[in-house]
């Protein structure tokens, strides 16, 4: 006999469905998202060239290693595999639907002989009698049986746990969900940055792969921005900002976020991500004239010069925050109304009262030194992370019903055997068959012993 020859359609069918093509994309799909590890994403383009220089930069970008998980050939992959994840669903559900839709109620003799667990016995009484005491003791210990007449005989089928036979069809849906999720946040979703100075307000951000900025579509306004470090260190302990959501010059939300603690508003996410100056630092001054004790609070900022009266001025020159352990101590020197700069001398913001003895026109103390500083968020937008969330439960859900539960069956056959009744049992467990055999034999001992009321045997 010749074989059929199978019509494209068909064998592109086979290939969709197949098994082996799942394993090989799940593998492809594992192997290049290393890339995705080992190459930093979207980062600017001066960042690749330093690192790896300009001609395997020009290579990564056309191969879309900077850009991998928005690449035609990595979204290909995904797409690949979730038709191949569908297709294996379409060509083996109708079958278990039908399974579970349309049980054998009636087993055959082929059941009896050829299961693997299964039990014989005869005991007094009619067919009725027994099927009742039968039926009534399945309920309680297996599941309410579904009796059938046929051929002077009585058959009765009960079975459990049969949508564990759907836990691999929920799994499949949970990974196409996840990467439905993954694909809206890649699409409709963002990753960027923005600085904003204490006391400023921002209404764009600017994606990490330097394109246009985005708008928001509200305001985010930091109020204020605070950094502490570790006893006799630079290094930064914490650092948080007050962050304002403002719209329609209406104040919405205020939130003061830290490291691993955003501010979220309308799907957005706002993460403390670093911190730095911002601008020129200022000096808050009180200047003394010491002729007439008049006393002027100036604000002053570094190398710039800042008026007194009658002519003069003066100017911060150098600034530390702690000067020999005495504490934040400002240089400064007065300029003369003709503009001749006098001599440099130092005051320290603890000893307020310790330039009156150096005996000038005008005596200086430091009230206090602020510098400027800007919070640097990161901001995010997912709008497909819920819908990855619902996937994740899902998998976990059908994983657990797909391995950890089955569909246990159990059919029973009675028949008269001249003043006795034959019993005839046999089970079936599509998973773990060791642990539902062991079972089955507690359940048949069960079902003898109480239509020959006996104690059922007890093993050891």
């Amino acid at each position: 006999m010749t074989e059929t020859k199978k019509s494209v359609t068909d064998r592109t069918w086979d290939i969709l469905c197949s098994l082996k093509l799942a394993i090989i994309l799940v593998l492809l799909i594992a192997l290049t998202s290393i890339i995705g590890t080992i190459i930093q994403q979207n980062a600017p383009a001066a960042d690749y060239i330093r690192e790896y220089g300009q001609a395997n930069y020009e290579l990564f970008k056309r191969l879309q290693f900077i850009d991998m998980y928005h690449s035609t050939w990595f979204i290909g992959l995904l797409a690949l595999f979730s038709v191949n994840l569908i297709c294996c669903s379409i060509k083996n559900f109708p079958r278990v639907w039908k399974f579970v839709k349309e049980p054998t109620l009636v087993a055959g003799s082929g059941i009896f002989k050829n299961s693997a667990t299964r039990a014989e016995f005869s005991c007094k009484g009619s067919k009725q009698q027994v099927a009742e005491q039968i039926a009534t003791l399945l309920k309680g210990e297996f599941s309410k049986p579904i009796r059938t007449d046929k051929d002077d005989k009585i058959y009765l089928f009960a079975q459990k746990g049969i949508y564990s036979r759907f836990g691999a069809y929920i799994t499949h849906l949970s990974i196409l969900i996840i990467m439905a999720g993954a694909v809206i946040g890649n699409v409709w979703g963002y990753k960027a940055y923005v600085n904003i100075v204490e006391g400023s307000s921002i209404d764009q951000v600017r994606p990490r792969d330097g394109t246009a900025p985005i708008d928001l579509g509200f305001t985010v306004r930091c109020d204020d921005f605070d950094v502490s470090y570790y006893p006799n260190s630079n290094r930064p302990k914490d650092y948080n900002s007050d962050l304002v959501i403002l719209e329609n010059g209406q104040e919405i939300l205020h939130k003061r976020i830290e490291v691993n603690d955003p501010l979220t508003y309308k799907g957005i996410k706002f993460y403390q991500s670093s911190y730095g100056s911002a601008g020129n630092a200022f000096f808050k001054i009180q200047a003394t004239e010491n002729a007439t004790g008049k006393v002027l609070e100036l604000k002053a900022f570094q190398g710039r010069p800042a008026q007194l009266p009658n002519g003069y001025s003066f100017a911060v020159t150098n600034f530390t925050e702690n000067d020999r352990n005495f504490g934040p101590a400002m240089q400064l020197h007065v300029n003369t109304p003709d503009g001749k700069n006098g001599k440099p001398f130092v005051v320290w913001q603890n000893h307020p009262k310790l330039d009156v003895k150096r005996s000038g026109i005008f005596s200086f103390a430091l009230l206090g030194f602020e510098q400027p500083q800007y919070t640097g968020l990161q901001v995010a937008k997912d709008p497909g992370v819920n819908i990855v969330w619902a996937g994740c439960f899902l998998i976990v859900f059908g994983s657990l019903t797909a391995f950890f539960f089955s569909h246990k069956r159990i059919w029973v056959c009675l028949e008269d055997n001249g003043k006795k009744t034959k019993v005839l049992m046999a089970g079936n467990a599509h998973r773990n068959q060791p642990g539902f055999s062991m079972a089955f034999d507690e359940l048949q001992q069960k079902i003898e012993a109480a239509v020959k009321n006996e104690s059922p045997k007890k093993e050891g």
